[in-house]
């Protein structure tokens, strides 16, 4: 987000796309011959949306960088630098540029989601400055970002139903929230505080605060708080299985402007639901 508040964006890296109808239906179930780079520009008018999935032949990857197709991320010990060349959709128009997050510090180690060990989430660096400029559209900013990585040996609909995520910004640090109900019925509330370079800190567990749900899909969103209570800033995404918003709350005693995440694998299973993505989810002829 930006230092402002009226910017935001995503970007993800994908080997093996979890949420590509291309993918659900590939019997081999190969995940380098689903890559894709999500990119998505939340401004003060219409969001970008990228996500073009590509082959094992667009991807290369070291120890220190990933190129899929023609955008790539590379890290020097210091600073994680994202290229960005993509394509929107359904209307294409392109979205080119750098963005460069330099974290203060990274986290210690991974969390486990599932009892089994199955699927792994690392908060590796919660709170870390960011630019961004980009040259399409033409969008320059400052402000504070989130890098996280997640490794899975099984579809994530097969482990879970639901979960919420969400982010606060402290200033210096960050809190993460997040809930997840398994596929067997239990369920793990991780809550989580990070100081600036890293450094895990104490928090006491905020308590169920429930948001309205989304305007047209009716995405469910609960979340946690302080005192039990939230609102909703602005939604920046309303899909039929994903909500994405921004909150305001209170955590660690200090009021704050969450991003929040609502994901329901139970209506990504559904088939009506993944033969809506291919529109929002190109896939090259031959890619």
């Amino acid at each position: 987000m930006s230092e402002d508040g009226t910017q935001g964006l995503t970007v993800i890296a994908f080997i093996g796309s979890v949420f590509s109808p291309y993918y659900a239906w590939d019997t081999s179930r190969d995940p380098f011959a689903h890559c894709a780079v999500n990119v998505v520009l939340y401004g003060e008018g219409r969001n970008s949306f990228c996500m073009t999935e590509r082959g094992a032949k667009s991807l290369s990857r070291d120890a220190r960088s990933i190129r899929i197709g023609p955008s790539a991320m590379a890290w020097d010990g210091t600073s994680l630098t994202i290229r960005l060349d993509e394509v929107t959709a359904p209307i294409p128009s392109p979205v080119r540029g750098t963005i460069t997050v330099r974290p203060g510090g990274i986290t210690q180690a991974p969390q486990t989601l599932d009892a089994a060990g199955r699927h792994r989430w690392w908060p590796m660096a919660p709170a870390s400055p960011v630019t961004v400029a980009l040259s399409e559209p033409a969008v320059n900013w400052s402000g504070t970002a989130y890098f996280d990585t997640n490794h899975g040996d099984e579809p994530l609909e097969d482990a879970f139903s639901r979960w919420t995520w969400c982010r606060a910004d402290l200033k210096p640090g960050a809190a993460i929230l997040y809930d997840v109900v398994r596929r067997d019925g239990t369920t793990q509330n991780l809550t989580l505080r990070f100081d600036a370079d890293g450094t895990a800190g104490e928090i006491a567990p905020p308590v169920a605060a429930e948001l309205p749900k989304t305007g047209f899909w009716r995405m469910p969103r609960p979340t946690r708080s302080d005192d039990g209570r939230a609102s909703v800033v602005r939604t920046f995404e309303d899909t039929p299985f994903y909500a994405r918003s921004l909150l305001s709350s209170t955590l660690c005693g200090r009021p704050v402007n969450p991003v929040h995440e609502s994901l329901s694998l139970d209506r990504f299973k559904n088939p009506l639901v993944r033969l809506m993505l291919p529109f929002r989810m190109p896939r090259p002829f031959g890619g």
